[in-house]
């Protein structure tokens, strides 16, 4: 009945206020396309294909002397922290669905990815972020944005996860794609990507076009562009309202996530038996630190205070 009553709601509003909610779509629209698409689908369909043509261990072996020692964890893993920080998300979440579905990682392997790689990626960051908010020495907001959720997945992995992640790949859970003939494979394996990668950022679009327009009951409410409630519904729409006003509430806000992002993760876990409460549990706690963090910061250096505080 609530749904409903909601969805009638926003029909009426959608058509009393039509030229808000043209706005709002065109707003999530238009960031998808010229944002997201770019930043994210050739990763998406790179990756796709390294999965495919079982590759993702040998791309792992260039970074495996480095990220072998933190955490002690077998090559399918680490490449999928690697991807996960690199690209951002949701190729964290993809990337550990993919891999999990094709029974290359174990369900505590997938659980443990899930709860620190899924951030928004540095290309994202400092491309869009760092610009909007004027920040001119991104070392401190880096390490808030990555540093935290990294030394919290070594955290996890030698608390949470300590006996139950294998940390060789001799592990008979695991089973892998017997490659016959590589060359049909590639062919194949680029269709199949592409295929999937479209899928999964139509989808990403979709979630943004949606998340953005819930903004307009808020904004018929209070009579002006809800700027403080935008981002935790959609967080590239909503920064963009927000522009470079309470960049502390901007930052913290970038470490949750906001909504949408719950949303289109479950969307690339759906298929699975992993849990998206757990997801958002460690999205919880991560947020929690990262005010901790700028809390200390404030305290510690003065000189943020006037650009956080602004």
């Amino acid at each position: 009945m609530l749904f409903s009553i909601f969805f009638l709601f926003m029909t009426y509003l959608m058509l009393k206020f039509s030229n808000l909610s043209m706005f709002y779509a065109l707003n999530g629209l238009n960031l998808w396309f010229q944002k997201m698409i770019p930043a994210l689908l050739p990763f998406m369909i790179l990756s796709a294909v390294a999965i495919r043509l079982n590759l993702t261990e040998k791309i792992a072996k260039i970074f495996y002397p480095f990220l072998y020692p933190v955490f002690h964890v077998r090559k399918q893993v680490i490449y999928c922290i690697f991807l996960g920080f690199l690209c951002g998300f949701p190729m964290g979440a993809k990337v550990t669905s993919d891999l999990y579905q094709l029974n290359k990682l174990t369900k505590s392997e997938a659980v443990f990815l899930l709860s620190f790689c899924n951030n928004i990626g540095p290309i994202y960051f400092c491309s869009f972020v760092l610009p909007l908010l004027n920040i001119a020495q991104p070392f401190p907001f880096l390490f808030g944005m990555y540093g935290i959720p990294l030394l919290y997945g070594v955290l996890l992995r030698y608390t949470t996860y300590k006996c139950k992640i294998p940390l060789t790949d001799n592990n008979k859970q695991i089973v892998e794609i017997d490659v016959t003939s590589y060359k049909n494979m590639l062919l194949s394996s680029i269709e199949e990507a592409i295929i999937s990668s479209l899928k999964a950022i139509s989808s990403l679009g979709g979630y943004m076009i949606l998340f953005n327009l819930l903004c307009l009951p808020f904004h018929v409410i209070m009579n002006k562009p809800p700027k403080l409630i935008a981002p935790i519904l959609e967080i590239t729409g909503g920064l963009s309202l927000l522009g470079n006003e309470f960049p502390l509430y901007s930052l913290i806000v970038l470490s949750f996530g906001g909504l949408s992002c719950i949303a289109q993760t479950y969307s690339c876990i759906k298929d699975t038996d992993l849990n998206i409460s757990d997801y958002v549990y460690h999205r919880l706690i991560l947020t929690i630190i990262t005010i901790l963090y700028y809390f200390c910061c404030l305290l510690l250096f003065p000189a943020l205070r006037f650009f956080l505080l602004r």
